[in-house]
Protein backbone atom coordinates (compact mmCIF):
# COMPACT_ATOMS: atom_id res chain seq x y z
CA UNK A 1 0.00 0.00 0.00
CA UNK A 2 1.27 3.45 -0.94
CA UNK A 3 -0.25 6.57 0.57
CA UNK A 4 0.49 9.99 -0.84
CA UNK A 5 -0.32 13.39 0.59
CA UNK A 6 -0.49 16.14 -2.03
CA UNK A 7 -0.37 19.78 -0.97
CA UNK A 8 -0.82 22.68 -3.40
CA UNK A 9 -0.54 26.44 -3.26
CA UNK A 10 -2.77 28.31 -5.70
CA UNK A 11 -2.75 31.95 -6.77
CA UNK A 12 -5.24 34.14 -4.91
CA UNK A 13 -6.94 34.90 -8.22
CA UNK A 14 -7.30 31.15 -8.83
CA UNK A 15 -9.13 30.32 -5.58
CA UNK A 16 -12.47 29.90 -7.46
CA UNK A 17 -10.72 27.40 -9.75
CA UNK A 18 -9.52 25.48 -6.70
CA UNK A 19 -13.08 25.28 -5.35
CA UNK A 20 -14.20 24.04 -8.78
CA UNK A 21 -11.45 21.41 -8.78
CA UNK A 22 -12.51 20.22 -5.34
CA UNK A 23 -16.09 19.87 -6.57
CA UNK A 24 -15.64 18.19 -9.94
CA UNK A 25 -12.50 16.07 -9.34
CA UNK A 26 -13.68 14.39 -6.14
CA UNK A 27 -15.80 11.65 -7.69
CA UNK A 28 -13.42 10.63 -10.55
CA UNK A 29 -10.54 10.46 -8.07
CA UNK A 30 -12.51 8.26 -5.68
CA UNK A 31 -13.34 5.85 -8.51
CA UNK A 32 -9.71 5.44 -9.58
CA UNK A 33 -8.08 5.14 -6.12
CA UNK A 34 -8.31 2.69 -3.28
CA UNK A 35 -9.27 5.63 -1.07
CA UNK A 36 -9.07 9.38 -1.66
CA UNK A 37 -10.06 12.62 0.04
CA UNK A 38 -9.71 16.18 -1.25
CA UNK A 39 -9.14 18.57 1.64
CA UNK A 40 -8.99 22.19 2.57
CA UNK A 41 -6.24 23.40 4.89
CA UNK A 42 -5.77 25.94 7.65
CA UNK A 43 -3.02 28.41 8.37
CA UNK A 44 -0.14 26.37 9.75
CA UNK A 45 -1.56 23.63 11.97
CA UNK A 46 -4.80 25.52 12.65
CA UNK A 47 -8.24 24.53 11.41
CA UNK A 48 -11.79 25.88 11.54
CA UNK A 49 -13.69 28.68 9.79
CA UNK A 50 -11.47 31.53 10.92
CA UNK A 51 -8.26 29.67 10.14
CA UNK A 52 -9.00 28.51 6.58
CA UNK A 53 -6.21 29.08 4.04
CA UNK A 54 -8.01 29.32 0.70
CA UNK A 55 -4.74 29.38 -1.25
CA UNK A 56 -3.58 25.98 0.04
CA UNK A 57 -5.33 22.66 -0.64
CA UNK A 58 -4.49 19.00 -0.06
CA UNK A 59 -5.41 15.44 -0.96
CA UNK A 60 -4.83 12.05 0.63
CA UNK A 61 -4.69 9.28 -1.98
CA UNK A 62 -4.24 5.54 -1.37
CA UNK A 63 -3.03 3.50 -4.36
CA UNK A 64 -4.30 6.03 -6.86
CA UNK A 65 -3.30 8.65 -9.42
CA UNK A 66 -2.01 12.16 -8.93
CA UNK A 67 -5.09 14.38 -8.63
CA UNK A 68 -5.31 17.63 -10.59
CA UNK A 69 -5.46 21.02 -8.91
CA UNK A 70 -6.44 23.90 -11.14
CA UNK A 71 -4.50 27.12 -10.61
CA UNK A 72 -1.67 25.47 -8.60
CA UNK A 73 1.67 27.31 -8.59
CA UNK A 74 3.41 25.12 -5.96
CA UNK A 75 3.12 21.46 -5.08
CA UNK A 76 4.64 19.07 -2.56
CA UNK A 77 4.06 15.33 -2.32
CA UNK A 78 4.71 13.16 0.74
CA UNK A 79 4.98 9.43 0.02
CA UNK A 80 4.03 7.37 3.05
CA UNK A 81 3.88 3.76 4.20
CA UNK A 82 1.38 2.92 6.97
CA UNK A 83 2.77 1.79 10.32
CA UNK A 84 -0.48 1.69 12.29
CA UNK A 85 -4.05 2.95 11.95
CA UNK A 86 -6.96 3.07 14.35
CA UNK A 87 -10.50 4.21 13.61
CA UNK A 88 -12.47 5.00 10.45
CA UNK A 89 -12.80 7.78 7.89
CA UNK A 90 -16.26 8.16 6.32
CA UNK A 91 -16.96 4.61 7.44
CA UNK A 92 -13.80 3.18 5.85
CA UNK A 93 -10.58 1.78 7.31
CA UNK A 94 -8.33 3.18 4.57
CA UNK A 95 -4.81 2.36 5.80
CA UNK A 96 -3.41 -1.15 6.14
CA UNK A 97 -0.16 -1.32 8.12
CA UNK A 98 2.67 -2.59 5.90
CA UNK A 99 5.80 -0.85 7.21
CA UNK A 100 8.25 -3.13 9.02
CA UNK A 101 10.67 -0.29 9.84
CA UNK A 102 9.81 2.53 12.21
CA UNK A 103 13.06 4.47 12.30
CA UNK A 104 13.53 7.85 10.66
CA UNK A 105 10.89 10.54 10.10
CA UNK A 106 7.30 9.65 10.99
CA UNK A 107 4.09 11.25 9.70
CA UNK A 108 0.94 11.38 11.83
CA UNK A 109 -2.55 11.91 10.47
CA UNK A 110 -5.51 12.61 12.73
CA UNK A 111 -9.05 13.12 11.51
CA UNK A 112 -12.34 13.49 13.35
CA UNK A 113 -15.99 14.32 12.78
CA UNK A 114 -17.21 16.34 15.75
CA UNK A 115 -20.50 15.82 17.54
CA UNK A 116 -22.39 19.13 17.13
CA UNK A 117 -23.22 19.28 20.84
CA UNK A 118 -19.55 18.93 21.78
CA UNK A 119 -18.02 21.31 19.21
CA UNK A 120 -17.68 24.40 21.42
CA UNK A 121 -15.97 22.41 24.18
CA UNK A 122 -13.61 20.88 21.65
CA UNK A 123 -12.53 24.17 20.05
CA UNK A 124 -11.82 25.74 23.43
CA UNK A 125 -9.70 22.79 24.56
CA UNK A 126 -7.73 22.27 21.34
CA UNK A 127 -6.67 25.88 20.71
CA UNK A 128 -3.64 25.82 23.07
CA UNK A 129 -2.57 22.45 21.63
CA UNK A 130 -2.57 23.89 18.13
CA UNK A 131 -0.45 26.86 19.25
CA UNK A 132 2.07 24.68 21.11
CA UNK A 133 2.42 22.20 18.25
CA UNK A 134 4.38 24.64 16.09
CA UNK A 135 7.06 24.98 18.80
CA UNK A 136 7.38 21.26 19.49
CA UNK A 137 10.85 19.73 19.43
CA UNK A 138 11.38 17.41 16.49
CA UNK A 139 8.49 18.77 14.40
CA UNK A 140 9.32 19.09 10.69
CA UNK A 141 5.95 20.37 9.49
CA UNK A 142 2.29 20.46 10.47
CA UNK A 143 -0.89 21.55 8.76
CA UNK A 144 -4.55 21.53 9.66
CA UNK A 145 -6.78 19.72 7.16
CA UNK A 146 -10.47 18.96 6.77
CA UNK A 147 -13.26 18.13 4.37
CA UNK A 148 -15.15 21.20 5.61
CA UNK A 149 -14.32 24.16 7.89
CA UNK A 150 -16.91 23.17 10.50
CA UNK A 151 -17.36 19.76 12.11
CA UNK A 152 -14.57 17.96 10.22
CA UNK A 153 -11.07 18.56 11.53
CA UNK A 154 -7.68 16.96 11.31
CA UNK A 155 -3.95 17.47 11.24
CA UNK A 156 -1.01 16.08 9.34
CA UNK A 157 2.36 16.40 11.04
CA UNK A 158 5.82 15.06 10.26
CA UNK A 159 8.39 14.41 13.00
CA UNK A 160 12.08 13.56 13.03
CA UNK A 161 11.42 10.39 15.03
CA UNK A 162 8.81 8.41 16.93
CA UNK A 163 10.43 9.54 20.19
CA UNK A 164 9.62 13.18 19.37
CA UNK A 165 5.96 12.27 18.88
CA UNK A 166 5.82 10.52 22.25
CA UNK A 167 7.39 13.50 24.00
CA UNK A 168 4.78 15.87 22.59
CA UNK A 169 1.80 13.55 23.03
CA UNK A 170 2.38 12.54 26.62
CA UNK A 171 4.63 15.19 28.16
CA UNK A 172 2.90 18.28 26.81
CA UNK A 173 0.18 19.00 29.42
CA UNK A 174 -2.40 20.58 27.10
CA UNK A 175 -2.22 17.70 24.64
CA UNK A 176 -2.41 15.07 27.37
CA UNK A 177 -5.51 16.82 28.76
CA UNK A 178 -7.22 16.82 25.35
CA UNK A 179 -6.54 13.08 24.96
CA UNK A 180 -8.06 12.40 28.38
CA UNK A 181 -11.11 14.59 27.76
CA UNK A 182 -11.68 13.06 24.33
CA UNK A 183 -12.19 9.63 25.88
CA UNK A 184 -14.27 10.96 28.76
CA UNK A 185 -16.52 13.46 26.96
CA UNK A 186 -17.00 11.77 23.61
CA UNK A 187 -16.28 14.77 21.39
CA UNK A 188 -16.11 12.73 18.17
CA UNK A 189 -18.79 10.93 16.19
CA UNK A 190 -15.98 9.34 14.15
CA UNK A 191 -12.21 9.47 14.45
CA UNK A 192 -9.05 8.11 12.90
CA UNK A 193 -5.43 8.15 14.02
CA UNK A 194 -2.67 6.83 11.76
CA UNK A 195 1.13 6.80 11.69
CA UNK A 196 3.29 6.40 8.62
CA UNK A 197 6.91 5.93 7.71
CA UNK A 198 7.98 8.86 5.53
CA UNK A 199 9.43 7.45 2.31
CA UNK A 200 10.06 10.74 0.54
CA UNK A 201 9.20 14.39 0.02
CA UNK A 202 9.07 15.73 -3.53
CA UNK A 203 8.39 19.22 -4.80
CA UNK A 204 8.41 22.54 -2.99
CA UNK A 205 8.65 22.02 0.77
CA UNK A 206 7.80 25.68 1.39
CA UNK A 207 4.13 24.91 0.78
CA UNK A 208 4.34 22.53 3.76
CA UNK A 209 5.99 25.06 6.06
CA UNK A 210 8.88 22.59 6.29
CA UNK A 211 11.62 23.12 8.85
CA UNK A 212 15.23 22.09 8.33
CA UNK A 213 15.52 18.35 8.32
CA UNK A 214 15.70 15.22 6.12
Amino acid sequence: MTVRLFVWRVRAAAVPLAFWSMAVDRRPLSRSAGFAKLLGTGRGSEFGVGAADLTRWAAVVVDGPRPPMRGAVQQAVLTLEPIASRGTWSGHDPFTATADRRDGPIAVLTRARLRPTRAVQFWRAVDPVSRNLQQADGLLCALGVGEAPVGFQGTVSVWRSAADIVRFAYRQPEHAEVVERTARLGWYAEELFARFRLLGVDGDREVLGWRDGP
